[in-house]
């Protein structure tokens, strides 16, 4: 049923989700301040990767489907959308049509230029603020746009939301400080992450290069636990590539190309550097501080009637230029 084998991986981390949200409910006193903090700290810190793990499932499953069915898609973007507590359906205009389109644009809902601290660490906390507003209208405006135009679509979105919201009264119902502590926290962490992680991959780049508009993360460890989200130029340069080919592809069409600065070793290093020690640079090592770059532009005059619309781009097939490079198995 897989369309890749690495996909498993993707369940692994998904069903790992609902367990330790299972167990967390179930072995956490309703009295909160008798919680045994030995176990419940480390199931905790599970639970929040694990969320955050289903964001970028989420944004992995708009790209390119891991089902060969699409019956089995739509329920599979209904069990991501309990992970990280919102529509997948939703991440198609925010992200595939703003953001990939126009990247680093007045178009792009989550450009980093959004983001004016002086001290950079208050930008890396705060970014997910300054770009929620944006991404509500265009949320709003591109649904209300798709109820006519793609029915299906809209009806997906809304079998999501109310799946979502069905889920969280219910749980609210039986225990809201449960529900607060184990359902809202972990999902506003994964919803923070997966934003911000455009700060991280764009911020400093040259949008109008062919290969030094992303920054890239090329450690081992996060690849394994984030999907291969790390390989951010690849992914631009071929949105419907499944994410299990992302290293192979970027070794062989961005690294002999991409600034050196641009593939980061180490994302913890980055960070400190960046956000704690407030080192803002461009990918070549200048001081960055942006300016006022102007509201928003309207980037959805007319949904086209295509696929790509949809967001769902490399759908069924490969990308050509990299369809020989071999799945790696699970």
């Amino acid at each position: 049923m897989l369309r890749y084998s690495a996909d498993l991986r993707t369940l692994f981390f998904v069903a790992l989700y609902f367990g330790t949200l299972a167990f967390l409910w179930i072995a956490t006193p309703s009295e909160l301040g008798a919680v045994d903090l030995r176990w419940a700290i480390p199931a905790y810190l599970v639970l929040m990767v694990t969320s955050f793990q289903g964001a970028v499932s989420t944004h992995n499953a708009v790209h390119c489907p891991i089902f060969k069915q699409r019956s089995l898609n739509k329920v599979w973007q209904v069990v991501l959308t309990l992970t990280y507590g919102h529509p997948v359906s939703s991440y198609v205009p925010g992200h595939n049509l703003s953001h990939h389109k126009h990247t680093q644009s007045r178009r792009d809902v989550m450009r980093t230029t959004k983001a004016r601290f002086r001290y950079n660490l208050l930008n890396l906390l705060f970014f997910m603020l300054a770009c929620v507003p944006s991404i509500m209208r265009a949320d709003s405006s591109y649904a209300k746009a798709m109820r006519t135009r793609h029915p299906k679509w809209f009806r997906q979105l809304v079998i999501e939301g109310v799946a979502l919201w069905a889920v969280q009264i219910a749980l609210f119902v039986v225990d809201w400080r449960k529900a607060l502590l184990l359902w809202v926290i972990p999902h506003l962490y994964a919803q923070w992450g997966i934003v911000t992680m455009n700060l991280l991959q764009h911020d400093g780049c040259d949008e109008t290069s062919a290969y030094d508009h992303s920054r890239n993360f090329v450690g081992k460890v996060v690849n394994w636990f984030t999907f291969n989200n790390g390989f951010h130029t690849i992914h631009h340069m071929k949105p419907g590539l499944h994410w299990s080919l992302a290293p192979a592809a970027h070794a062989e069409l961005v690294a002999p190309h991409i600034h050196p600065n641009l593939d980061q070793p180490s994302l913890v290093a980055y960070l400190f550097r960046t956000f704690v020690l407030s080192q803002r640079r461009t990918y070549d090592g200048k001081p960055y501080a942006p300016t006022y770059d102007g509201p928003d532009e309207e980037w959805i005059p007319e949904p086209r009637e295509t696929r790509e619309d949809l967001g769902a781009v490399g759908y069924d097939e490969l990308n050509e230029q990299v369809a020989h490079v071999p799945a790696p198995q699970a």
